[in-house]
């Protein structure tokens, strides 16, 4: 699960706001270890999704660097070409 939690800071463009979203989507499910939470659980789920988002943004506003910002598609095809190094071994 926590392996689709992708790399946000320093692209060009910057990461969108469904991005920040599924990321956190992604760690709360992770931490809670609920895909999909019940009707009891789904308040509180939704609320933390929110929350770490925000947190995200924040974090994200307030970071430095001096280094070029990413490319996407680079980035995206390395990571292909690491899957499929992983899925041959």
């Amino acid at each position: 699960m926590c392996r689709n939690i992708k790399t946000l800071f320093n692209f060009e463009p910057p990461s969108s706001e469904l991005e920040i979203r599924d990321a956190s989507l992604q760690f709360v499910r992770k931490l809670s270890g609920f895909n999909v939470p019940s009707k009891a659980n789904g308040a509180a789920f939704d609320r933390a999704v929110e929350s770490v988002a925000a947190s995200a943004r924040l974090l994200m506003q307030e970071l430095v660097t001096h280094a070029e910002p990413r490319n996407r598609e680079f980035e995206a095809a390395k990571a292909r070409a690491t899957s499929l190094v992983d899925c041959n071994v």
